[in-house]
């Protein structure tokens, strides 16, 4: 049985983003705590693979028990696949792309049976919320919001799938040359727990939409959504084979996937250090397509001359703390200019009020728990190398609803951070803030390009000049000015250096599953 933990988190108020608060608002609307409870005690895990069009139990009939961070108990014991079942999925899926039931099928109605696949997720969009809330402590109302980001991504690549054209080169009278974009065949991905089914659906929206076969490995602490969602495929249309999930653990499915000889692509998110092992499993098997997107820390700037400081605490915050700080592009290290620095400060500490944990089945919560017990005692190991090196905590910094069972830390924001500490250089993946210090342009823009990483950066000020320059400098995959948004479809996600490489979102991610073939005519 799964015990609420007690409630604590303030309702939201002005200190909650406004794009929180209308999220809250609107889903409130037609959920209640009482609503939300009843749906929970109905819910029927899928917890086997599913493969080639129906669950089945791992070969070894090895299982994991996936555990609920909301109080630590157990959700259900999850099926474990390994090499043979990789190989079994490969196999399906390339037998049914060859075949060409969905490959080679006519564009329009591949189009037609994903904009079936996502009215579908919408028809269970409280179903698959409550599965990833259960599985990774996200609270209720963000659950349903990121289904519904995964229904528009789907909807998104189905709108483009007739859309695009292929193209007629240039040549002499007597040569007709052709350049078409054809699917890569099967295509394998590695997806992190943070956004377990939206992390999946910007890769499998658009491999599907251009006509491949696809083989998910969803990481072992969220897999539930990912199995269910996998019989709403097969039930919107979606051939036999086309769509498998297979549950495991990365170091032997994912490896499997990584070095099977007959996967054309694999898309992996999630840890640097994992990321280079994607990249070695390619060179040791088939030179496999091999796109990531990693890890970050990304600054966010702001200037003396931000038009609104206010506005850009809020978001300092909002940035930081959603999703309990576990967010690849999170502005984790807070670049403040020395002259606004106190000032910001408390206006952060202020907004990160509203952001104290909750429990996550509660609509009104904004911050639920952490991932697991693990991944909390990484933070809580960071937040005390940080203090040892001299820097100062001024909010949280605490393990907190300890007495529910589940995993749960406070907003923590540092400041007096040096940018050569830990807490600076390394991605805690928490809800945790670093606030740096700079006096001028020069400073911000050093500090911000001294990492590894290249994921993501923002910054705030009213100097058109300034920012223009300073934006062409950074290096990183996005650049944010006076804003805290770039969830809409059309725009790509992916990152510099470290962070990876290939591009998520936008018809750029529509090239990461498919190749270029040229086709020359003679004729007399």
């Amino acid at each position: 049985m799964i015990r609420r933990p007690p409630r604590s988190t303030p309702k939201p108020s002005s200190a909650a983003s406004d794009v929180y608060k209308r999220q809250v608002e609107r889903l409130t609307m037609a959920l209640a705590l009482n609503d939300v409870m009843e749906k929970k005690s109905s819910l029927d895990f899928k917890n086997q693979a599913f493969i080639n069009g129906n669950y089945i139990n791992s070969v070894t009939g090895k299982t994991f028990e996936s555990i609920s961070p909301v109080d630590g108990s157990i959700i259900t014991s999850v099926s474990e696949c390994d090499v043979e079942d990789i190989n079994i999925a490969v196999k399906a899926a390339r037998d049914v792309f060859e075949k060409g039931s969905w490959s080679r099928m006519a564009p329009s109605k591949r189009k037609k049976i994903l904009f079936n696949f996502a009215d579908l997720m919408k028809k269970n969009i409280l179903e698959l919320g409550l599965l990833e809330t259960l599985n990774m402590g996200k609270p209720i109302t963000r659950a349903t919001g990121d289904i519904a980001a995964c229904i528009n991504c789907t909807k998104w690549y189905a709108e483009a799938i007739d859309k695009l054209y292929d193209d007629v080169a240039p040549t002499s009278d007597n040569l007709i040359a052709t350049i078409t974009k054809e699917p890569l065949g099967v295509v394998g991905a590695v997806t992190p727990w943070n956004f377990p089914l939206l992390m999946a659906c910007w890769k499998f929206a658009p491999a599907l939409a251009t006509g491949n076969s696809f083989i998910l490995k969803p990481a072992e602490q969220s897999p539930l959504s990912a199995l269910r969602v996998a019989e709403l495929a097969m039930e919107a249309g979606i051939p036999e084979g086309v769509f498998n999930v297979v549950p495991g653990y990365g170091p032997t499915a994912g490896k499997a996937l990584g070095t099977h000889m007959d996967v054309d692509k694999l898309g992996f998110t999630g840890s640097t250090e994992v990321g280079r092992y994607f990249l070695s499993y390619a060179g040791e098997s088939n030179m496999k397509r091999v796109s990531l997107e990693c890890g970050g820390k990304s600054p966010n700037i702001i200037f003396a001359d931000a038009p609104d400081l206010d506005h850009a605490a809020k978001m300092a915050a909002d940035g930081m703390f959603g999703n309990s700080g576990q967010v690849c592009d999170a502005p984790s290290r807070l670049l403040l200019q020395k002259s606004i620095k106190d000032e910001f400060l408390e206006k952060v500490v202020s907004y990160s009020q509203p952001w104290m944990p909750g429990n996550p089945f509660d609509p009104n919560t904004l911050m639920g728990s952490i991932v697991d017990k693990t991944q909390t005692e990484r933070i809580m190991n960071y937040i005390d190398k940080g203090k040892s090196e001299g820097a100062n905590v001024i909010t949280g910094g605490d393990q907190v609803l300890q007495d529910s069972g589940g995993y749960y830390v406070s907003p923590t924001v540092f400041k007096d951070v040096q940018n050569s500490m830990t807490v600076a250089k390394e991605e805690i993946f928490g809800p945790v803030l670093c606030a740096i210090d700079f006096e001028n342009e020069d400073e911000a823009l050093q500090i911000a390009n001294d990492t590894h990483y290249g994921l993501n950066a923002m910054i705030w000020s009213n100097d058109l000049n300034k920012v223009h320059k300073l934006a062409k400098r950074i290096k990183s995959g996005k650049v944010l000015i006076n804003s805290l948004s770039d969830g809409d479809m059309s725009l790509p996600h992916g990152g510099y250096k470290q962070s990876g490489s290939g591009r998520d979102k936008s018809l750029e991610a529509l090239g990461q599953y498919t190749q270029t073939k040229l086709t020359l005519i003679e004729v007399k």
